[in-house]
């Protein structure tokens, strides 16, 4: 792990309000942005909340986001090594924390 891949990532909730933290996050080779995310919340914020089933109840479509003003969903968006990726939560729906919506 050499390089890094840096994170722009949309944190708090609709009582605190919006913020964008910055995280760098140690690069591998196929690394997703929700593995990048995986990493943050193993090794530097737990609290960071996002939303994804593919490792606890083999489902899919849950790890919906906004990657770079396009949505689309972080498992299958690579990370790319020396870039940035700007994650916010999908806006057509109610946001509870982070990058986390409700997906009713």
């Amino acid at each position: 792990m050499s390089s890094a891949t840096t994170l722009q990532i949309t944190r708090g909730d609709a009582e605190s309000g919006a913020k964008v933290e910055q995280y760098e996050v140690p690069y591998y080779d196929g690394m997703s942005l929700l593995d990048a995310i995986f990493w943050l919340r193993e090794h530097v914020d737990p609290s960071l909340s996002v939303r994804y089933s593919c490792r606890s109840a083999n489902a899919c479509k849950e790890c919906a986001a906004v990657v770079n003003g396009k949505a689309g969903y972080l498992c299958s968006i690579r990370a790319v090594p020396g870039g940035s990726a700007r994650i916010e939560p999908l806006p057509a729906l109610p946001w509870v924390k982070d990058i986390v919506t409700k997906m009713e």
